[in-house]
């Protein structure tokens, strides 16, 4: 069994927390998805949640996903 980095203790203890799931940080598989069958079960809601949640805690932007789809349509 793999022990589990600090970051990735970290982000599954910040998405319990932020997301307010009804599970613990040790429930959420390494590999398991975000979204979709066999998911942590996240709606367009805690998609949203999950952005503010990487920006207030990490600092990391994520730029519109929209945009970013027509940017890389446009490069092909």
């Amino acid at each position: 069994m793999n022990t589990p980095s600090p970051l990735a203790t970290q982000i599954k203890a910040m998405l319990v927390r932020d997301l307010m799931l009804q599970i613990t940080p040790e429930e959420i598989g390494d590999d398991q998805p975000l979204f979709g069958p066999g998911s942590l079960g996240l709606g367009l809601g805690g998609r949203l949640q999950l952005v503010v949640a990487l920006d207030k805690n990490y600092g990391l932007k994520i730029p519109d996903a929209a945009r970013g789809e027509k940017d890389h349509a446009d490069s092909q």
